[in-house]
């Protein structure tokens, strides 16, 4: 059966720090809500209060660590208190490179007294994809001197628009039978006296994308990595690492980070339709050189986002 994609998505910036939090920004976590579903990508300190602050609730179904420096995932000690004080029951997945298992050990000793539900471990690698309803959320490899990991949020397929025109002339009554059609079933109807089957493939046109958000963490770019720039192309959002401006360019490439700059270029080089700047060093008071390095290179939108800021992404036309 072919899903319907309808559900909302919704990206929540609830941390766009650097290594340091500032009194404007907390480390880094980004937050995205599709449909029914929410997931955390990345949980630096702070995090539920920021949870909080931009009413998202706490109903967390998986939370995915891109690596293991502390500003990326001290806030998930706090948050998973808050969820037991709350009673939840439900299994809480930790995903993220190697010495995933060793973090949720910890995770689990740090209370003296059992929690309601089970905090579990899941090591992923590069081209590891994690399957949810109606879409899926894959790992790439990233370049940032340790095991680290960018995540792509991707949805399904859609069904090609339906042919309501077509569906007439092959007989078939309007009504649930479109449902149907839509939803990738094949129906019979009676057609002068005999019964015949309809496919969606007589009513329906081309499959049409879902949509596609890439998350890089901390990363050196990575379009002229083959395998990475194949996963991560063509995405509807690409929220990339912008530590430094591109004043600071040997900066960046000492310790592994990118510029503005060099997140443009991704964007450009990648086709992506939306470029957010990310993980912002607390040195700059004023950001307007990251948006002006930026869009030296991608034409598209930029946008550099506040934190708590809501993204909401829609179809392509």
């Amino acid at each position: 059966m072919v899903h319907i994609a309808g559900e909302t998505l919704h990206v929540h910036f609830l941390g766009t720090a650097g290594a340091l939090p500032s009194p404007q920004r907390n480390p880094s976590s980004v937050l995205i809500r599709r449909g029914a579903d929410t997931l955390l990508f990345d949980c630096g300190e702070g995090t539920q209060q920021q949870m909080m602050r931009a009413r998202t609730g706490f109903t967390v179904n998986a939370i995915f660590i891109t690596h293991w420096h502390a500003d990326h995932f001290l806030g998930v000690f706090g948050l998973v208190e808050t969820l037991a004080f709350m009673g939840r029951t439900d299994p809480l997945p930790i995903y993220g490179p190697p010495w995933v298992e060793e973090f949720v050990e910890i995770v689990q000793k740090i209370n003296r007294h059992a929690r309601g539900f089970p905090v579990t471990a899941h090591t992923l690698e590069h081209g590891s994809v994690v399957p949810f309803n109606g879409y899926t959320v894959r790992a790439f490899a990233t370049l940032h001197g340790i095991s680290g990991l960018g995540y792509v949020l991707e949805e399904d397929e859609r069904p090609g628009r339906f042919n309501r025109e077509r569906a007439i002339e092959l007989g078939v009554p309007p009504g649930p039978l479109f449902g149907r059609l839509q939803r990738g079933e094949t129906v019979r109807i009676v057609r002068d006296g005999v019964e015949v089957e309809v496919r969606p493939d007589d009513v329906l046109g081309m499959p049409r994308p879902g949509r596609k958000i890439v998350y890089t963490g901390d990363t050196r770019p990575l379009q002229h990595q083959p395998d990475t720039a194949a996963l991560i192309r063509d995405a509807d959002l690409l929220i990339h690492d912008a530590t430094f401006d591109d004043q600071e360019s040997n900066r960046a490439r000492e310790v592994l980070h990118s510029t503005a700059g060099e997140a443009g270029e991704a964007a450009a080089a990648l086709g992506a339709r939306m470029l957010a700047l990310l993980h912002i060093s607390s040195r700059y008071a004023s950001t307007a050189n990251h948006i002006r390095d930026a869009k030296r290179h991608y034409e598209g939108d930029v946008i550099l986002p506040a934190d708590l800021a809501v993204l909401e992404i829609t179809y392509r036309s």
